[in-house]
């Protein structure tokens, strides 16, 4: 199926580095189409992170749904509007300098922006507030400290898994969105990867441990989840003012 894809574009799409990407696009290159069933006999287990890779490297993929060989119903990926392919983002992700990582600690203190535990700077990842697969590095010589966030690796991984399922992720792909969501503005937000939710994550780190171990002895003896047990006090001591 080359044959329909402009020369100039293949010389772009082969440039692509990363063999996770490169599987994927060849693929897609000879069959028009990737299923996550196809992903994984290539030895990838995790086929939405093969998908990402991809998009990471500026090209545009579609997520459609197909039957598997089972009869049942799974993603699988095409090309997008490759007239839209990011030739910026073809070698990947810039490196992020030093100086950005020591700027938002300088700034914000070394601790995680989503649970507020409090680490040494090497335990934490400067991430995109907007996720690079949709709004890359563009302008990446101008390292503004204020599109990014310092996370810890469980917070990290907790935001990639939600939004690889955001359909805003899969789809329209609008920095609006992504600008007002939980994961990308945690201090100020309206939905958490679409969905209409509030969360508090509360971290008691040192002496505060024993406040935790009390409130945990509380819950268990009323047979309450922590959670519901802490939303509990709270709503009791609104009530009283």
């Amino acid at each position: 199926m080359n044959d329909e894809y402009p020369e100039e574009l293949l010389k772009l799409l082969k440039k692509v580095k990363g063999k996770r990407a490169q599987v994927v696009i060849d693929h897609i290159l000879e069959h028009g189409i990737i299923t996550t069933e196809e992903i994984e006999k290539y030895g990838y287990k995790h086929p939405p992170r093969a998908a990402r890779d991809v998009r990471e490297r500026g090209v545009p993929l579609k997520t459609v749904h197909v039957t598997s060989s089972d009869g049942k119903r799974i993603a699988a990926y095409v090309f997008g509007d490759l007239s839209e392919i990011k030739k910026g983002r073809i070698g990947g992700r810039k490196v992020i300098p030093k100086k950005l990582k020591e700027s938002l600690i300088e700034q914000f203190d070394s601790k995680c922006f989503i649970c507020s535990l409090p680490l040494v700077p090497r335990a934490l990842q400067v991430d995109h507030r907007v996720p690079y697969e949709v709004q890359g590095d563009e302008d990446w010589n101008d390292w503004t400290p204020s599109n990014y966030m310092l996370l810890c690796v469980s917070c990290q991984r907790a935001k990639s898994w939600s939004c690889e399922h955001c359909d805003n992720w899969n789809t329209d792909q609008e920095i609006a969105v992504c600008e007002e969501c939980y994961w990308a503005k945690p201090e100020s937000y309206s939905h958490i990867a679409l969905v209409e939710v509030r969360r508090l994550d509360i971290t008691w780190s040192g002496e505060e441990t024993k406040t935790y171990d009390i409130i945990k002895k509380l819950s268990s003896a009323q047979g309450v989840d922590l959670p519901d047990f802490v939303k509990e006090v709270i709503d009791k001591y609104l009530e009283r003012t």
